[in-house]
């Protein structure tokens, strides 16, 4: 409950502006094209039947950067890769990690390896996916930047080893991480630090203006804002920042719940529930290009 500081790293990156490249569609994807994250409906072809042999399957079709249909001894059943997350439909990276995962199972025998789940809220099989030979799907798309780690409790075996090779595709701006991979070309960079208070006083959902994020300024010119996107690891938590620009050493507060806007103070007004996950999460700057400008880890989601 007390101020959790979420600096992890300052990332210095370019300042660029163009289309908009992330929101999940309003936080909802067809589920034939996109793998729903905490809103969308079930794909009707998931998660048939329960605690599915661990071997011999083979991929038939593949949905998104982290969801496949597979067949093999009990028939066709769609899986989700647990501990990572990818762009979803209209997002930038989204036709790059659903092309890398096609590439990484395809021809190959594959093993649904467990966790302790086996189903999600959607009806999915949820399994890590390896090769025969012993490749980590998961791992791999992690470690190219072609999706996030994310960690779903209570699956988190692999987490630790997905967030130290999500921070050396980082470091090395691998795929998604690479400054200019949404285009945009990579003029000065800038410093942009990020600080988060993810654990509200009390219940984080009656209290949303108790949870929020700050992002400072450091470098020696203004940053225009406009049109950039600050997002979770989640696949439907997007805010867009209007006309606001942040002058050097200036500072603006995310904050979870509703209020009136100043130069210092910009409200979300999400009304349903809480952002920012209390053990831990990710926070994203993307610019108006889908790049990501600065990204802070903090609690489980810091690699080790």
């Amino acid at each position: 409950m007390g101020w959790r500081a979420g600096l992890v790293g300052v990332v210095l990156v370019s300042v660029v502006a163009c289309s908009p490249a992330s929101s999940q569609s309003g936080g909802v994807t067809p589920p034939e094209t996109a793998s729903p994250d905490a809103s969308a409906a079930p794909d009707d072809t998931a998660g048939r039947p329960v605690s599915p042999p661990a071997s011999g399957w083979t991929a038939t079709r593949v949905i998104d950067g982290d969801t496949l249909v597979v067949e093999g001894p009990d028939g066709e059943v769609t899986v989700r890769i647990i501990g990572i997350n990818t762009p979803e439909r209209g997002e930038c990276f989204a036709d790059e990690a659903t092309d890398a995962l096609e590439a990484l199972v395809d021809g190959e025998e594959l093993e649904l390896v467990t966790d302790v789940s086996d189903l999600d809220d959607f009806g999915r099989v949820v399994r890590y996916v390896e090769t025969s030979s012993g490749v980590d799907i998961g791992a791999e798309l992690v470690a190219s930047g072609m999706a996030i780690a994310r960690r779903y409790e209570p699956d988190a075996d692999r987490s630790s080893t997905y967030q130290s090779l999500q921070e050396r595709a980082r470091t090395d701006g691998r795929g998604l991480w690479a400054l200019d991979a949404c285009g945009g070309g990579t003029p000065d960079p800038v410093a942009i630090v990020i600080d988060v208070n993810a654990d509200a006083p009390g219940d984080d959902n009656e209290n949303l203006n108790g949870e929020w994020v700050r992002f400072s300024n450091g470098s020696d010119a203004p940053v225009d804002l406009d049109g950039w996107q600050v997002a979770d690891e989640s696949a439907t938590h997007r805010h867009l920042f209007t006309d606001r620009t942040l002058a050097p050493g200036a500072s603006v507060m995310l904050f979870t719940g509703c209020g009136v806007d100043t130069d210092e103070a910009v409200y979300w007004c999400k009304t349903d529930s809480a952002v920012w996950n209390n053990s831990g999460d990710t926070v994203f700057l993307r610019d108006a290009n889908g790049n990501v400008v600065a990204a802070s880890g903090y609690g489980e989601s810091v690699g080790s």
